[in-house]
């Protein structure tokens, strides 16, 4: 008797051989299924049996799969724990930036930061006299020029009396360009100073900071900013060459103590400005300069009112 065969690819249909029993189900083309057998018993395989074996080649595949990944991460790992970390910043290379960065960048000066910071408190003074006649019959008025300092934003000003002393007028030009007249509220003649308070303001007028001289030294810079010889606003810088100095007025009547002396340029109509640190804060209003020769012009010696005799003769403590 002819023995079926174990297994076929072929789908093609077969005829069954004579004697064979026809009542077997079907296959869709016809064919007849038969359980496939063992190869190594003979006997027909179960369906447990054969999806067993599949279940084990593929996990075979994807057990080889795991450790694969596992492999890649533990080269990755490694591969990360051998590069080096990143590297401490030093104080050494701190100082290297910064003196790269000085290097290659142009910084404002000092006195260049002391004048943005005090000229929006800095005013032009002006003092008319009465108007004459003179002999071709044109009217002139005797004028004085010289600078303010705005201390509070109410329109308070410290100057030096001798520019305002005597004047029928005093106009005031603020930094803004806005001008206005002003009235003397206040003098100190022993300082030579006067206290202006403006009949009109700018909405932004700004008042300067005003700075303790008490720990003051020689040699410390300071900028004088005003008006001098009309020209301005001006700034000129130096440093404080002294304290406690005395000026004696060039007409030999009054002698002013406990001054700053300061090299700074000052000229006349710098009178009655700001003395500034290199901050733009107010130690000071510049008063005098001497004059050995006469000229009244600098040579190399400036005094100015200590900011709190200054602003005593407003009424202020600021301190």
């Amino acid at each position: 008797m002819r023995r079926p065969a174990l297994y076929s690819s072929s789908q093609r249909q077969r005829p069954a051989p004579a004697g064979s029993n026809t009542d077997e189900p079907a296959t869709p083309n016809g064919a007849s299924q038969a359980p496939p057998e063992d190869n190594r018993t003979g006997q027909p395989q179960s369906v447990a049996t054969r999806l067993l074996r599949h279940l084990s080649l593929h996990n075979i595949h994807l057990l080889w799969s795991v450790v694969g990944l596992l492999a890649l991460l533990l080269a990755i790992s490694l591969f990360s724990s051998m590069q080096p970390g990143a590297r401490k910043l030093t104080q050494k290379d701190i100082n290297a930036a910064v003196l790269k960065t000085l290097e290659t960048t142009v910084l404002p000066s000092p006195a260049v930061k002391a004048y943005e910071a005090i000229i929006p408190s800095v005013v032009r003074v002006t003092g008319l006299g009465k108007p004459t006649k003179d002999k071709d019959g044109d009217e002139h008025a005797d004028r004085s020029v010289g600078t303010g300092v705005v201390i509070t934003d109410k329109g308070t000003i410290l100057t030096n009396l001798h520019v305002v002393q005597g004047a029928q007028t005093i106009k005031l030009t603020f930094a803004d360009g806005l001008e206005s007249t002003a009235s003397i509220t206040g003098v100190q003649p022993e300082n030579d100073l006067a206290v202006l308070q403006a009949h009109k303001i700018p909405d932004d007028l700004m008042a300067a900071t005003l700075r303790s001289t008490s720990d003051l030294a020689p040699g410390d810079g300071v900028v004088a900013v005003g008006y001098p010889f009309g020209i301005g606003p001006s700034a000129s810088s130096g440093i404080i060459s002294g304290l406690k100095r005395s000026f004696r007025s060039p007409d030999g009547q009054q002698v002013i103590t406990n001054l700053i002396q300061f090299d700074a340029a000052a000229n006349p109509g710098n009178s009655g400005g700001p003395l500034v640190t290199l901050e733009g804060e107010v130690i000071g209003i510049v008063t005098a300069i001497y004059n050995p020769n006469g000229q009244r012009s600098f040579v190399g010696i400036g005094f100015a009112v200590p900011i709190e005799n200054a602003a005593s003769a407003a009424g202020m403590t600021p301190f």
